[in-house]
Parts: C-alpha cells; structure tokens; sequence
C-alpha cells in the first residue's frame, strides 16, 4: 500500500528542493545502551555527509531512550563531520535555562565552524513540571519569555549592566553571553505545529521547520494542505514586517523508499503501525510509551511504496511542494544499517527528481 492512491492527483506548484535533510532520534536500546546508541548517532551523520546531505537533525527527548542533551552530541559529531549542518528538531523553551543555553549553543558553533542550527519550540506542553519545577505563568507564556531571553543572549545583547560590587565584574561592566558566534541567530528556527506559531518565528524574525505533528488545522484539511497554509503565513507575515525574502522553510516528512519488495513490506508494516498507534510507532526496545495526544492533533502521513510511487506522491502533497528543504524523518526504532540504507535509497531515487544536488 501506498499513500499516493489517496492524494489529490492535480498537479500543484513545486519549488525545488534547495537542502535534503534527516531527522533522527539517536535513539538506543536495552541491549546496546546508551553509549552504543550515540556511537551509531555519529556515525548516521558521516555517513549522511557522505551521501551528499546537507543538514541533519536530532530531536530531543528527556527521561527516555532517546538523546536528551543535543549539543554535546552536534559538538563530538561536528569533530567527525566537515560540511554537513547539525540541527536541533526541536528544543523545547519551557524546561530551558536560556542563558546557559545560549552559552553552550555559542560554544557548540564555534567549535563546528557555524554549522549550527537550532529549531526551538514555545508549545503548552508542561509534562515534567514535577522534575523541573512549576512556574507562576502557564507553560507556552513561559516558553516565549525564555526564547525571547535566549534569542536576545545569543545575538550579543547586553544582559546586564553591574551597577554595584559583589556581581562577579567591576562596576558598569556589560555583561554578554561568551563565547559568542556572531552569526548563530540566522540559523534559529521556529518547530511549528500550528499557524499561530508561524506568525510568531515571522515577528521574531528567525526561520521555520515544520514538523510530523499538527494541529489547530480546518474540519476536513488534509496534513499536508495545512502544513502548506502554515508556510504561506510565515512568508506572507515575514514579507509584511520585514520586506525581505524570507528565509527557506524546511518540512520533516517520512519518505521511505522501498526498492525491494523486502522492503516495502516493511514500511507499508511501518506505516499501518503510524496510522494506529501514532506516535507511540517504532520505538527501542526499553523506550517508554508516549502520552496520547491530545484530541485534534494530526500525525503526518508515511509516504511509502516504489520510488515512482514514492515521487508521485510526494509531488502531490501541498507541504512538501512549498517547502525549500525536506527533512527526512527517520523511524525511531530503526537500527544504524536501516537507517543507512533509507538514506541511500533516498537520495539515489526519489530526491533527485526533487530537484536536488547533493553537496560534494
């Protein structure tokens, strides 16, 4: 099965692909553990360099089997790599101290040469309150107070003026994040899941990724019209404030090439598990079983069977057709040669016919 027999098969307008990407959990399992598991993480973005990706992405997720802690893991993968661009999808603001973030942030470019990119998300999730701390304002208010915090930070703003002894510098001394990269806050991006947080990366004046998790969208809209409405906002309200182009908008989306019928027997088992359980699809063993979403909220489809099935569909899905740079999203159970080989196939199949030129 696949998902192009139920697209809208009238041509729309697509913009050729400028970036190919991935998005990966750098997940682990019981057996291996954690060391292994960020071993393999490392070793996922050489070999995606290779392959001629030019950015790649890890989300983060505390308490889990999944990478918790990004930056550490771009820094010692930055030391393995030499082109291709590491991103955060997402960082969630609401459990972020903003200043230390913006200090390992700055730390973390430098060392990689500018290759950096943060996407940040201001979402009402306030699961771990119990563990971080409850706070007098609700969760998404909080959030946009530490990102506007973090994103003053890492511009070089002045923090503080000392105005008396015993503030750790001599009195009238400007204090700024240090080191600081001067170039770090044009690769800040917005996670956006709705139109009300497009509007917002557009007034902030940082980019977009749009992810595999929606919602807000009209009674009967498909995830990929509304994810196509989420991206004409950005760039309507980015030209209405800052009369510039805006800045390219990268789409995450689960493009699984089956080249084999070994293969497309395991994404079409891949994809059935999506559309049933969701989220909760493909996890390492050990990993713990995520909250329900709540009610509304749309999951992105799997796009899934041959590689002309595969490029037919994709061409027809209204997100993918807006969006400059397609992240693929990788299945988080998946083990390193699986992960490989979906990355191969990708980008010898179907992302040629995209448009896009891999950076050799």
């Amino acid at each position: 099965m696949t998902i192009a027999a139920s697209l809208n098969p009238q041509p729309v307008s697509f913009r050729p692909k400028q970036r190919l990407g991935f998005n990966t959990r750098v997940s682990f399992n019981d057996e291996a553990g954690p060391a292994q598991g960020l071993r393999d993480g490392i070793e996922l973005f050489k070999e995606a360099e290779r392959l001629g990706y030019q950015s790649g992405w890890a989300y983060q997720r505390h308490f889990d089997h999944y990478l918790s802690s990004p930056l550490p893991f771009f820094a010692a993968a930055g030391q393995h790599t030499r082109r291709i661009h590491l991103g955060s999808a997402v960082i969630p603001m609401r459990y972020q101290d903003p200043i230390l973030l913006a200090e390992a942030a700055g730390t973390t470019d430098l060392l990689i040469d500018g290759r950096l990119e943060l996407a940040i998300s201001t979402g009402a999730n306030a699961a771990f309150d119990a563990v971080f701390g409850t706070v007098d304002t609700d969760a998404r208010t909080e959030a946009k107070r530490r990102q506007a915090r973090f994103l003053s930070a890492i511009a070089g703003e002045v923090l503080h003026t000392v105005v008396s002894p015993g503030q750790g510098a001599p009195q009238g001394a400007e204090l700024r994040v240090t080191p600081h990269s001067p170039t770090l806050r044009s690769r800040i991006r917005q996670g956006s899941a709705s139109l009300s947080s497009a509007v917002q990366a557009a007034e902030l004046g940082i980019g977009l990724i749009s992810g595999t998790v929606q919602h807000d969208q009209a009674e009967g809209e498909t995830f990929g019209q509304y994810q196509a409405r989420i991206i004409e906002t950005f760039r309507t309200t980015w030209l209405t404030i800052w009369g510039t182009e805006p800045p390219p908008v990268a789409v995450a989306a689960s493009i699984l090439v089956g080249t084999t019928a070994d293969l497309r027997e395991k994404y079409a088992a891949y994809d059935l598990e999506r559309r049933t359980i969701g989220i909760a699809a493909s996890r390492p063993k050990g990993a713990l079983a995520p909250a329900s979403p709540p009610a509304g909220v749309q999951i992105s489809p799997v796009f899934q069977g041959t590689p002309d099935h595969v490029i037919e569909a994709v061409f027809h899905d209204p997100g993918i057709a807006a969006a400059d740079e397609v992240v693929l999203f990788l299945p988080p159970g998946f083990g390193l040669a699986e992960n490989i080989r979906l990355l191969t196939d990708l980008a010898e199949t179907v992302a040629p016919a995209l448009g896009w030129s891999p950076a050799l």
